[in-house]
């Protein structure tokens, strides 16, 4: 029970439905309710998300679901008033929600750029910004944003992507210095090649994009969701009660060469 008595936000967690190929969120969502937390999975896809929360829910965890765009700072003041209206504060963030974008510098159109900074880096802003008056009544909390190995290194693709994941990075070491003295801890989670429902397309189906994965990662697998799911837990717990402001690689080596 490490996050025993905790109310946490997990955004982009509708994919952690029983028997189903899960997303980061959706493994969070599971775990941190086996943990003891009252979580709040938010996402746009509704439907995948209610029957996410309900298994939780059967297997005895306390869960609901609310549809969210994270893009909208209207909603999100809505999910954040709704989620204290129920459980009476809020301890925990973690800030998920995310797309992808594959394409070079001159391939990005506008809107695929635009596109990836709302959902990542706005999103995450947006997150934090409102989640900290809550924390701060709450006397303290930990924020953690899913950025990735590609907010760290480049790539031959995913520029966009790239440039968001890295917003994220230094957005999360600027909110830690702000409000370390009020107890609320900001982190970011950077994870490598993984297998979840955003990669499985390509994995699955383009010939030759899992080999080259592989070969980059020392570990000689690749992720999954509760890979990354472990470390967000570690985050939100008092056990990392001196952590603030780090970034939490997860990528089986892949950025140790």
């Amino acid at each position: 029970m490490r996050l025993e008595n905790k109310v946490a936000i997990i955004t982009g967690a509708a994919a952690g439905v029983e028997g189903q190929l899960m997303g980061f969120g959706g493994a969070a969502a599971r775990m941190f309710a086996r943990e003891g937390a009252k979580v709040v999975l938010t996402d746009i896809k509704e439907e995948m998300g209610e029957t996410a929360a309900a298994q939780i829910r059967e297997n005895g965890g306390d869960a609901l679901f609310m549809p969210q765009d994270v893009t909208s700072e209207a909603r999100w003041l809505e999910v954040i008033r709704e989620t204290v209206a129920r459980y009476g504060k809020l301890d925990v963030l973690v800030n998920n929600a995310g797309t992808g974008a594959r394409y070079t510098v001159e391939e990005t159109t506008v809107a695929a750029w635009d596109a990836q900074m709302d959902v990542h880096a706005k999103g995450v802003f947006l997150g934090t910004k409102h989640a900290i008056p809550e924390m701060r009544n709450a006397g303290g909390g930990s924020i953690i944003n899913v950025s990735s190995i590609y907010g760290l290194v480049g790539s031959p693709t995913s520029t966009a992507y790239h440039a968001a994941k890295g917003a994220i990075r230094l957005f999360t070491k600027s909110a830690a210095v702000q409000y370390a003295g009020e107890k609320i801890r900001v982190n970011s989670v950077h994870p490598g090649y993984c297998w979840t429902p955003l990669t499985d397309p390509g994995y699955s189906h383009e010939e030759g994009r899992r080999d080259w994965s592989l070969e980059r990662i020392p570990l000689g697998r690749l992720g999954n969701a509760d890979d990354i799911a472990h470390g967000i837990v570690y985050l939100a717990s008092d056990e990392s009660s001196f952590v603030t402001g780090a970034e939490l690689v997860i990528d089986g080596g892949t950025t140790a060469q």
